[in-house]
């Protein structure tokens, strides 16, 4: 399928995670808003998924909203729930005739009535599709996700029942999945800001100093490039 003869799998990557970030730095540089900075970065998904199905990655997870975001301006964080709305209201069609399934991952907690409203109505049309997964984690925290697995996990356990991993990972907002085998972060930044902490365990680290609303579809393939040099031993030799 691609890309370098050099590789050392052919293997893509069957679930990708994507930290999108430098949205604000881009509008800076060009003295725009940081809010057409956000839609400028908004604009980059579809590409990126019409890439990602051509290469045959069966999900990305985009960190859209995390839950430390609550912290910025007011007027900003409004911003970004106009802007979610307004991507799907005119998004939601291509996806679905793109048979992109729509996931959310996060809790819906906090968020406007009709931010909730038009995932919820996203997921739902979009739940029978089949050729790729399109997981928005919005208003989502790893330590969160992780806390919140094991409190419904001890709801539902019987007396004297252990947790195991393949317990625990059912409760996980990313249940049903691809294991998380890439993870890409733009704009230059070394971290992973409590980003798919559990799903991280063996995941391939990847990081670009390109701001996320220029990167695209060959930013991607070099993405996938560097991690099929990779050699994955899973802690063996």
């Amino acid at each position: 399928m691609i890309l370098n003869k050099n590789n050392k799998s052919d293997a893509v990557p069957r679930h990708v995670g994507i930290i999108m970030d430098g949205n604000g730095r881009w509008a800076e540089q060009r003295n725009l808003s940081r809010g057409e900075g956000h839609k400028h970065g908004a604009d980059v998904i579809e590409p990126v998924m019409d890439c990602a199905i051509e290469l045959g990655i069966e999900a990305v997870s985009f960190s859209a909203f995390s839950v430390e975001n609550w912290a910025r301006p007011v007027t900003e964080v409004k911003g970004l729930w106009e802007l979610l709305e307004y991507f799907f209201s005119t998004k939601l069609d291509i996806i679905k005739s793109k048979n992109i399934q729509i996931r959310h991952s996060g809790s819906l907690s906090r968020l406007p009535s009709s931010t909730k409203k038009i995932i919820h109505r996203a997921v739902e049309e979009t739940k029978g599709n089949k050729k790729t997964i399109l997981n928005f984690c919005v208003n989502y925290g790893g330590r969160q996700e992780i806390v919140r697995a094991v409190n419904e996990w001890a709801a539902s356990a019987k007396p004297g029942e252990k947790i195991s991993e393949k317990k625990l990972v059912k409760y996980l907002y990313t249940s049903g999945l691809p294991e998380l085998d890439l993870l890409i972060r733009t704009s230059g930044e070394y971290r992973i800001s409590n980003f798919l902490l559990w799903q991280l365990a063996y995941a391939e680290l990847y990081f670009t100093d390109v701001l996320w609303p220029d990167f695209g579809p060959a930013e991607l393939r070099e993405a996938v490039n560097e991690f099929q040099k990779r050699e994955r031993r899973y802690g063996g030799l």
